[in-house]
């Protein structure tokens, strides 16, 4: 296949920038950051599968969800991926699927299949569903920007149908489609606090509006199935928030133009993991969740860290 296998140490002593203590505690100093693969023309969407040892992400121009295993080999999950984006699992661990391309959000079965989860709100077609998250209730939860439909690049060209750019969650029981929140320029990541209740969005329109939102929004979740009390979490400088996790103690590790920040729950910046490329998504993976996994522009990377992220399937 095309592209570059690695396992490749980038040794330097300046991958760290420890802006706050506490950074200290989730980091290791002896550990490497690795360039597992390369080749890709815009690598989004990682996904660790526990039970198979295995990580998948999207590489979104080219059309393909490409696997990654501990001993080193790279192949092709899925070709012709309608130009895929975020994926995560759900409670049942099934793969969950943003595609820009047919702009709709897919679940895989077990024998391969897709269902269609969402490809449209009131009668008219989403714009380009770029990222989802599931909640502990089962509810599937994506954001839905213009990104996929403002060229031919990362989808097709296309008129947004949907007046807004929107959060919204789809219910695990009725299938039901519900908008959550209507207020973003460019709604891109989220991801869950580790008890539910808080939602964290990145507003990421910076990266075509100069005067754009460039930051990170909590949001409470009532009731598990709808949004109240918003507040500004954390601007990012430089550069723009995209993909975002969460760690067990409640930190977020959010995509920037620097790499890799880190904020405590309370939204203080505690350091950064910086990187040779543009960050655009990362999660945590491995049997103990310790290991980051970074998708970078072209590359995929990897960092041991001192801290392990939320549990899933």
């Amino acid at each position: 296949m095309n592209g570059f296998l690695h396992r490749e140490p980038l040794v330097s002593d300046d991958f760290y920038e420890f802006i706050d203590p506490r950074f200290h505690s989730l980091v290791l100093p002896n550990t490497q950051l690795e360039r597992l693969y390369s080749g890709c023309r815009w690598a989004e969407g990682p996904v660790w599968f526990n039970d198979g040892g295995y990580l998948l992400w999207s590489d979104i121009p080219n059309q393909r969800i490409l696997r990654w295993t501990p001993d080193g080999g790279v192949t092709t999950f899925r070709s012709q991926s309608n130009f895929a984006n975020g994926n995560t699992r759900d409670l049942q661990g099934r793969l969950i699927t943003c595609e820009h391309g047919t702009r709709r959000v897919t679940r895989t079965e077990p024998d391969g299949s897709l269902t269609v989860l969402a490809d449209q709100f009131n009668g008219r077609r989403l714009n380009s569903p770029n990222d989802v998250v599931v909640h502990r209730d089962g509810g599937v939860w994506f954001t839905d920007p213009t990104y996929g439909i403002l060229s031919d690049y990362e989808g097709f060209k296309a008129t947004p149908e949907q007046e807004t750019r929107n959060v919204y969650r789809v219910d695990p029981l009725t299938r039901e489609l519900a908008c959550m929140a209507a207020d973003f320029v460019q709604p891109n990541g989220l991801a869950f606090s580790p008890d539910g209740r808080t939602l964290y969005i990145a507003d990421s329109a910076r990266s075509h509006r100069p005067d754009g939102p460039h930051h990170i929004r909590a949001m409470e979740v009532v009731d598990h199935c709808r949004l109240g009390a918003s507040r500004v979490f954390a601007e990012i400088e430089p550069g723009i928030p995209d993909g975002l996790r969460v760690d067990e103690m409640g930190n977020v590790w959010t995509s920037a133009g620097d790499g890799i920040q880190v904020f405590s729950p309370e939204g203080i910046l505690l350091g950064k993991i910086r990187l040779p490329e543009k960050v655009a998504n990362l999660t945590f993976g491995g049997p103990r969740r310790n290991q980051l996994f970074i998708t970078a522009n072209t590359s995929l990377y990897l960092i041991h860290v001192a801290v392990g992220g939320i549990q899933r399937p």
